[in-house]
């Protein structure tokens, strides 16, 4: 992790170490002109020492936020957004009391274990398909599947203009499988199903990295235990916070 040092600590770093948001959507942010260090638009590449003021849309941020990280077993017809214009997003949704944002994606349709945080510094690195942070999935198709279908899935699949990392396969019934996941493309396994000729019926997700669903029923959540937090911060202790995918969508 980058040390905060005389030379101060990156101003995207800054703002999402206070909670505010995501190190991804600071850049945008900054970009926007929308944050100030000392009453000055700051710029990409910024760094800020102590005793700096920065603001963003006019609130103080103090870089040391509060960590919060809960599990939601999300259902269908949330969206995974932050944006209070988009009716059932999820902040709302759980409605806690200081601000979260979710890490990555499901996509309306969709169900299950969803990670939200305050903690902007682990998004790009949770999410990033070279750390190898698996994501399990229970799927159902709209038909029996066949030893072709599941190679393939296994192999990787030509979508988006690439072809999906390989991934792990188990089959579970005759319509349905587990698939263990280290990518987040755009709705990746609806796409890899639908290019071999399925349609995904439901998609539910069950763990990230240690982190499992257990017995959270749709629609209710919970705060990480401590053991949780330390072991999640463990599994993205060495990858980089450079962009990545967001997850399924």
């Amino acid at each position: 992790m980058e040390n905060q040092t005389n030379a101060g600590v990156r101003l995207n770093k800054f703002i999402a170490d206070s909670g505010y948001c995501s190190r991804r959507e600071a850049d945008r942010l900054i970009q926007e002109g929308r944050v100030k260090i000392d009453g000055r638009v700051g710029a990409l590449g910024d760094r800020v020492l102590p005793g700096m003021r920065v603001e963003c849309d006019g609130r103080r941020l103090s870089g040391d936020g509060e960590k919060v990280y809960i599990a939601l077993n999300k259902p269908r017809g949330i969206v995974c957004t932050a944006d209070p214009r988009e009716p059932m997003n999820v902040v709302d949704y759980v409605g806690y009391p200081i601000r979260i944002f979710p890490v990555g994606r499901l996509d309306k349709d969709s169900e299950g274990l969803l990670l939200l945080t305050s903690d902007g510094g682990i998004v790009n690195r949770l999410l990033r398909a070279a750390g190898g942070h698996e994501k399990e999935y229970e799927v159902e198709v709209d038909k029996p599947l066949t030893r072709e279908f599941m190679e393939k899935m296994m192999r990787g699949v030509p979508i988006l203009d690439t072809v999906t990392l390989p991934c792990k396969l188990r089959r579970t019934g005759e319509r349905s499988f587990n698939l263990i996941l280290v990518q987040g493309l755009n709705r990746q396994i609806r796409r890899m199903c639908e290019a071999l000729g399925y349609n995904v019926q439901k998609l539910r997700r069950v763990r990230i990295n240690s982190l499992r669903i257990g017995s959270l029923a749709p629609g209710q959540w919970r705060e990480l235990t401590q053991g949780e937090v330390d072991a999640l911060l463990r599994s993205i202790a060495h990858s980089s916070g450079l962009p990545a995918g967001e997850g399924e969508r």
